[in-house]
């Protein structure tokens, strides 16, 4: 079984001459380099965060709460949300126009 894919790609002709200065000088591949380079690039675009050990504990909570049936639905917090914001408005608050 392959641990590999082979895949063709096209390059402009001062980007392919960089690589072959780049690949002459670090003694590497043309695959080592390219693997290396997105890498780079999928690591900038999508870091990779670990949880700490308090949102872990929070994670492992709102699992346990969520398995004991202990959830609201989409539409109800929405609605929740909307009575929350509207709160109680304080006199002389209103706009009045002339």
């Amino acid at each position: 079984m392959r641990t590999t894919e082979t895949m063709t790609i096209s390059l402009p002709p001062g980007m392919a001459r960089q690589l072959e200065k780049v690949r002459k000088q670090e003694h590497r591949t043309r695959s080592e380099l390219t693997r290396e380079a997105l890498r780079r690039y999928f690591d900038s675009r999508v870091p990779e965060v670990t949880p700490t050990q308090a949102e872990m504990a929070a994670i492992r909570r709102g699992r346990a709460a969520f398995k004991r049936g202990e959830y609201i639905s989409l539409e109800q917090l929405r609605k929740e949300l909307v009575l929350a914001n509207r709160g109680p408005r304080a006199k002389g608050s209103r706009k009045v126009s002339h």
